[in-house]
């Protein structure tokens, strides 16, 4: 199969079974590790949460009482908007009464996004479609799952930079698109589109009258340039943010995965009408939450410590397995490692045996990915996390390093 040929999967098998963890579970069930486990799997940030956390939601405790506005405080909406502002330039051009929404993490937002694009456009065919890259996050295919929509994954594959080819998709596949999930930096590959790139798709979604929902969560975990957005794009094509939609969290950012706070922002008639089914069907954001969100958004000392912390083990990474690779190995961004170990046997193979030879559990890349209609454009990979303390991290990379040395 053509890397530019989409993987069409139905909906009734859209959503897989099992999740990554748990395949990886059974892949190494019953293997006793030769060395004490280090586990580098799991994307959850480990760094230090800011220090302001703790007494902001001391402060505001007794909000725990209340409900809260699906909508989310006038002071949450202008903290996000301003922070789009800083960060992509967009001169205030955020509506900072319907275009933003507080979210449950970007997951949450992302999971319900189809379904409300598919209700929205109100398009006649009779199997809508939802597009995103493979290998994916796996609310992605829920997405399309939830929406009745068949799920058309688009292989991320190196000869595209690990991104998907948008120039090869079919006008009549795009006529019953009702929403693209793009993610960039991406997961697990760390790729980051070009400016270009996100001008070309947002000028197909509102030709072809459908949706993009760009998950731009990693988006402040960069090596050194950071990464354009999808809102900073739109607002340069001069004709709002029609059919554009970025969602982010404070998960990766500011180490907060536990806090369950993100957001969706752009489209304003897109959001308004979302937030109506949102009060029917989502759950609100707690408003201390919301609450350390405001403040989380106007510090950027906490996230550049953050940076600084996740490159210094990059830099480690290149040191221990550079010269094993015999290429470059850090990506544009995100805090993962994608490592093409195909001579070394392919990543499933590859991850059993780190496992039981060094005690470093790795992810085989074939879990996040689908080999519908093809091959598994995954096969090759392992995703190594570095969301460890750099000790922990150099000890595992040190690990990988001399098994794949010696097995070369």
């Amino acid at each position: 199969m053509s890397a530019q040929t989409p993987v069409q999967a139905p909906s009734s098998g859209a959503l897989p079974s099992a999740n990554p963890f748990q395949r990886l579970a059974a892949l190494v069930e019953g293997v006793e590790p030769a060395r004490p486990p280090i586990v580098m799997t799991i994307g959850e940030p480990r760094h230090a949460i800011p220090d302001f956390v703790g007494p902001i939601l001391q402060e505001n405790l007794a909000d725990f009482r209340r409900y809260p506005p699906i909508d989310g405080t006038p002071e949450f909406r202008a903290a996000v908007a301003d922070w789009l502002d800083r960060r992509y330039g967009l001169e205030g051009a955020i509506d900072r009464k319907s275009g933003v929404l507080p979210l449950n993490g970007s997951r949450e937002g992302l999971s319900f996004s189809a379904i409300a694009a598919r209700d929205q456009l109100g398009k006649s065919h009779e199997r809508p479609a939802v597009l995103f890259p493979n290998p994916f996050y796996q609310t992605y295919a829920a997405a399309a799952h939830i929406a009745g929509a068949e799920a058309v994954l688009l292989d991320a594959t190196p000869e595209h930079g690990f991104l998907p080819d948008i120039d090869s998709l079919d006008e009549s596949l795009l006529e019953r698109t009702v929403a693209f999930i793009y993610a960039s930096p991406s997961n697990p590959e760390g790729s980051v589109a070009s400016f270009e790139t996100y001008c070309k798709l947002i000028a197909l979604a509102r030709k072809h009258d459908f949706f993009v929902f760009a998950d731009e969560c990693y988006s402040e975990i960069y090596r050194s340039s950071p990464p354009p957005g999808i809102l900073q794009a739109a607002h340069s094509m001069g004709e709002g943010f029609s059919r554009v939609v970025s969602l982010n969290s404070l998960s990766k950012r500011s180490n907060l995965a536990g806090l369950r706070c993100g957001f969706a922002s752009g489209d304003p008639e897109f959001l308004s009408r979302w937030v109506k089914f949102r009060g029917l069907a989502a759950p609100q954001v707690p408003m201390p939450a919301q609450a350390v969100a405001v403040r989380a958004f106007a510090d950027e000392a906490h996230v550049e410590e953050n940076r600084r912390l996740y490159n210094e083990k990059f830099a480690v990474a290149e040191q221990r397995l550079g010269p094993v690779m015999g290429k470059k190995v850090t990506p544009e961004a995100g805090f993962f490692l994608w490592l093409d170990v195909k001579r070394w046997g392919g990543g499933i193979e590859v991850t059993k045996a780190l496992w039981a030879e060094t005690g470093v559990k790795v992810l085989p890349g074939a879990y996040l990915a689908s080999a519908r209609g093809g091959e598994n454009p995954g096969a090759d990979f392992i995703r190594i996390a570095l969301v460890e303390d750099r000790e922990t991290i150099d000890d595992g990379l040190s690990r990988i390093a001399d098994f794949l040395g010696g097995s070369a």
